[in-house]
């Protein structure tokens, strides 16, 4: 199988089917809602709804949302050649009917019907060293895009200063603000430092971790759990009809930055947190 068609397999098996960490914390969400509960109702109305999208091999969502391509790539990988066969992978998956034209040029406001344009699709590229090439893609919908947001510390009006206490106040203020919205219950990716670009970024890396899979920081490791457990205790629940599980988890990541600047950067993915990964085959 040539490149082309493991991207394209990719992309396909990204669309339709719900990775089983992902699954399993619905399921176990599910196990704790109230009986009758409108909790109850949407997880279960969410997992027939992954297990029909495997089974008829059809997206899991119609917001079919940006491709962004992670690519840890091998001396052997060649940058334009991943591009080509991404770029076709994508407009080929768009004609099969399994992303939806998703693309819109933001001066004309037409669509571009493959899902190619300026900037789409998106790729991280990062020389791997290694002999094979590893490829993730995730699918981020337009709804949870919306509930991302960035603060600058110190905010006086959360009475948050330059510290962990600080980014808990902004994480937690985030969930408050997005309530149902952005398809609870939500995943968030979290940045502290960078700048306002590299911090947005880092933060969407941080949805590729698994469901469970804690910072290797043991003072954000211990804060992802405690914000999950207060972030669960809000009452929000599953699209904001109220119950125990409004966030499946937290991933808090970090990098450097300036000693003017102290940006916290909150990407939120849905429920319908669709990431899968293969290790391409270079011939």
């Amino acid at each position: 199988m040539g490149m082309r068609e493991q991207l394209l397999s990719l992309v396909v098996k990204t669309s339709i089917d719900l990775p089983p960490d992902v699954e399993g914390a619905l399921e176990k969400a599910l196990s704790l809602s109230e009986k009758g509960s409108g909790e109850e109702a949407a997880l279960r109305t969410m997992l027939s709804n992954a297990a029909m999208a495997r089974e008829k091999r059809m997206p899991i969502c119609q917001d079919t949302g940006t491709l962004m391509f992670v690519v840890e790539a091998s001396s052997s990988l060649k940058r334009n050649e991943f591009q080509e066969a991404a770029e076709w992978a994508v407009a080929e998956a768009t004609r099969l009917g399994v992303l939806r034209q998703n693309c819109v040029n933001s001066l004309t406001g037409k669509n571009t019907g493959n899902n190619l344009g300026v900037g789409s699709p998106v790729v991280h590229w990062h020389e791997a060293g290694e002999a094979v090439s590893r490829v993730t893609l995730m699918l981020k919908g337009g709804g949870s895009e919306n509930m991302g947001i960035q603060y600058s510390l110190p905010d006086s009006t959360l009475g948050a200063g330059r510290n962990l206490e600080g980014v808990r106040r902004c994480i937690l203020d985030a969930v408050y603000r997005a309530q149902g919205q952005g398809c609870a219950p939500g995943i968030l990716g979290v940045c502290i430092g960078g700048d306002r670009a590299t911090g947005y970024v880092e933060s969407k890396l941080q949805l590729l971790r698994k469901i469970g899979e804690r910072s290797p920081e043991p003072e954000l490791a211990e804060l992802e759990e405690r914000l999950l457990k207060e972030a669960n205790s809000l009452g929000i629940g599953a699209m904001g009809f109220g119950g125990k599980t409004t966030l499946l988890d937290v991933f808090i990541g970090w990098r450097c930055r300036l000693p003017a600047s102290y940006f916290v950067s909150i990407s939120y993915m849905c429920w319908c947190c669709r990431r899968q990964t293969i290790e391409l085959t270079e011939n």
